[in-house]
C-alpha cells in the first residue's frame, strides 16, 4: 500500500512551460507524491533550477528544453524523457504564452504564435506521448486551458480561441483513447497568483474581483490539487472533462 507521502511512486511525469508558477507547483507537487519528473521550458536556468528542486526532494529530474510548438522537438523530448526516467505514465500539458492585443489591432504572427504554442503544443505532446501510453495501455493527460476559453476576454481572442482549441482537443482524444485506459482531461484556472497576474493593473485587477463570487484570486495550490486528483487513480473512471478552478467567475 503507498503511504500517503508517494502517491505516484513508481510513476514518471513531464510537466511543459514547468520553469515557473503552476507548472513550477505542478512539477514540485508531483515530485513531493513520489514520481520522477522531467521538466520542460524554454528558460534554461529556471528549469534547471526546478530540476535541483526535484532531485534534493529525492526524485529522479531531467530538464529537457523544447518549444513544444514544434512536434519534432516534442518528439525527441518524449523519447528521452523515456529513455532517461524510464518511461511516461502522466502528461501535464502546461506551456503556453500571452500575446494580448485587441482583435483589430493584433498581427497575424501574434494569432499564429499564440495558438502554435498553446494549442499547437498540446497537439504535439500529445501525439508524441500517446505512442508510449498506448502501448503500455496507461496514461493520464491533463492539459491546462483557461476561464477565458469558456467565457471569453476583451484583448485575448488568439488566447481564447487556443485554450479553447485544447477542451475540444481533449474531449476528442479522450473518446479515441479511452479503450485504452488512458484518462484524458482539462482544468480549467480562472485568475490565479503568478507573475502574470502581478502585472494586471490595479483597476482592472479590481473589476476582475467584483466578477468572483469568491472575491479572490486563487492560489498555485488550488491547481495543483485538481492535478494531483486527475493524475491519480481517484480519477480512473473520469475522461473528457474539464474542471474548473476559477472561484465561481464562470459556472
Amino acid at each position: 500500500m503507498r503511504s500517503k507521502n508517494h502517491l505516484f511512486s513508481g510513476k514518471v511525469a513531464l510537466v511543459t512551460g514547468a520553469a515557473q508558477g503552476i507548472g513550477r507547483a505542478v512539477a514540485l507537487m508531483l515530485a513531493e507524491e513520489g514520481a520522477d519528473v522531467a521538466v520542460n521550458d524554454i528558460q534554461k536556468e529556471k528549469g534547471e533550477d526546478v530540476v535541483a528542486t526535484i532531485k534534493r526532494i529525492g526524485r529522479s529530474s531531467i530538464f529537457y528544453e523544447a518549444d513544444v510548438s514544434s512536434f519534432r522537438d516534442c518528439e525527441k523530448m518524449i523519447d528521452t524523457v523515456v529513455k532517461e526516467l524510464g518511461g511516461i505514465n502522466i502528461l501535464i500539458n502546461n506551456a503556453g504564452i500571452v500575446m494580448d492585443q485587441l482583435l483589430i489591432r493584433m498581427s497575424e504572427d501574434e494569432w499564429d504564435r499564440v495558438n502554435e504554442v498553446n494549442l499547437k503544443g498540446v497537439f504535439n505532446c500529445c501525439k508524441a506521448a500517446l505512442r508510449y501510453m498506448s502501448r503500455q495501455k496507461e496514461g493520464k493527460i491533463i492539459s491546462i486551458t483557461s476561464v477565458a476559453a469558456q467565457m471569453g476576454n476583451i484583448g485575448q481572442a488568439n488566447y481564447s480561441a487556443s485554450k479553447a482549441g485544447i477542451i475540444g482537443l481533449t474531449k476528442s482524444l479522450a473518446r479515441e483513447f479511452a479503450s485504452r485506459n488512458i484518462n484524458i482531461n482539462a482544468i480549467a484556472p480562472g485568475f490565479i497568483n503568478t507573475d502574470m497576474t502581478k502585472n494586471i493593473p490595479e483597476k482592472a485587477k479590481q473589476y476582475i474581483l467584483s466578477l468572483i463570487p469568491m472575491e479572490r484570486f486563487g492560489e498555485v495550490e488550488h491547481v495543483t490539487h485538481a492535478v494531483r486528483y486527475l493524475a491519480s487513480s481517484a480519477s480512473d473512471y473520469i475522461t473528457g472533462q474539464v474542471i474548473n478552478v476559477n472561484g465561481g467567475i464562470y459556472m
